[in-house]
């Protein structure tokens, strides 16, 4: 290809956008005490084009599944750091729904004085 695209992963993308789970992250005492609330936006790459063609939810990810899964499994963690909390969600996408590559955006608002919240993206793939 020759405008830089991998081949092997689709250009395609699904997005969902400010999951809010209440979950323990935070290094800092106090904060292992209580539940705060994370939200997490992801995109993934999938190949949409059977479930656009039949127009049925067969052979679609189904996205769903993938932010019920998110929100129990934040919901039930304890990360100290959220960037140990986005690699952990970028791993169940990757590994339990079979995409190649995931963008992870975590943010805790509020976690700052002054700033609405502060966050991390990273990106993955199968390949990490």
């Amino acid at each position: 290809m020759s405008n830089g695209a991998r081949e092997d992963v689709s250009l395609d993308r699904i997005f969902l956008r400010d999951i809010r789970v209440e979950a323990v992250v935070g290094i800092w005492e106090w904060e292992r005490r209580i539940r705060q609330t994370v939200s997490i936006d992801l995109e993934f790459a999938t190949d949409v084009r059977k479930a656009a063609e039949s127009d049925s939810v067969d052979g679609a990810l189904d996205y769903k599944r993938v932010a019920k899964r998110l929100i129990e499994y934040v919901g039930n963690s304890e990360f100290h750091l959220v960037e140990s909390l986005a690699e952990a969600i970028a791993g169940v996408v990757i590994g339990e729904f079979g995409v190649n590559w995931v963008q992870v955006s975590v943010a805790k608002p509020g976690a700052v004085e002054g700033s609405r919240e502060v966050g991390v993206i990273i990106t993955r793939t199968a390949d990490d």
